[in-house]
């Protein structure tokens, strides 16, 4: 007696016609905008793109520019830095309401706020900070640490939504109070989570600090646009330099710490 085969899976309509309005999309997009790719690889546009990239060569190394470049990654790193810092703190502290763990109400307000803050690009609270605190890094700090509040808090209510509720409803019946029931039992499952969430948005906040400068964040981005914009490409180049090697340093730094995390909270 022969085995009866299983039913063969009956196709995704839902699927097939999702995937369908994407290739619609994407290709109304490209009418739409009317990308010429004729212009983009022309003989015309290379040889220009070749002239303004051979411009950038060789960088500026003098011992002097080097060392104001070297005050400029570190005034960059140190944004990045405290503006991530303090956005893991308030990002922290409104992912508890807006986890819900308070109400119905509380949570609302507490998303709306987080809405709010991630929905104001970084370069427009950077133009408030600095009416607010003058040019320098300290607006640049303060426009990051708002923006990545929004950011963080989302991803770390989200985390405390999908932890197990269980462990900290036990220390709460067992007669632990209410604070001590999530710092020995929600909190340990979500830390390595939140970690590397900070952890990633420090990485991208050292690619926005550089961006800052144009708007007068201080550090490599505000040294970059000053250079760019009396053409001085090569000076231009040593301080795209640093920031690639600045990033670098990060993603290395950030990667080791991810690592040894994970045994820890295993």
């Amino acid at each position: 007696m022969t085995k009866a085969l299983p039913p063969r899976p009956r196709p995704c309509l839902r699927c097939w016609f999702a995937v369908l309005l994407i290739g619609v999309a994407v290709a109304a997009s490209f009418v739409y905008l009317g990308i010429d790719y004729r212009a983009l690889g022309s003989s015309e546009s290379l040889r220009l793109m070749g002239k303004f990239i051979a411009e950038f060569f060789p960088p500026d190394v003098s011992p002097d520019f080097l060392a104001k470049v070297g005050h400029g990654a570190l005034q960059t790193l140190a944004v990045s830095a405290l503006g991530t810092v303090l956005a893991a703190i308030a990002g922290a502290v409104l992912a508890l309401p807006a986890s819900g763990r308070a109400g119905g109400p509380p949570r609302h307000a507490a998303r709306f706020v987080l809405n709010f803050l991630r929905s104001v690009p970084e370069l427009v609270w950077a133009a408030l900070m600095v009416l607010a605190a003058g040019i320098g890094p300290f607006a640049g700090a303060l426009a990051l640490s708002l923006h990545t509040t929004g950011v963080l808090g989302r991803l770390f209510a989200e985390a405390l939504e999908n932890a197990p509720r269980e462990p900290e409803h036990a220390l709460t019946l067992a007669g632990a109070g209410p604070v001590a029931a999530f710092s020995y039992a929600s909190l340990p499952i979500v830390l390595p989570q939140w970690v590397a969430y900070t952890l990633y948005r420090w990485e991208m906040n050292i690619r926005m600090a550089a961006v800052l400068g144009f708007v007068g964040g201080g550090g490599l981005g505000q040294l970059l646009y000053f250079h760019l914009s009396i053409f001085q490409q090569q000076q231009a180049m040593s301080v795209l330099i640093a920031m690639f090697v600045l990033v670098t340093f990060v993603d290395f730094a950030s990667a080791r710490l991810r690592k040894g995390l994970g045994p820890a909270y295993a």
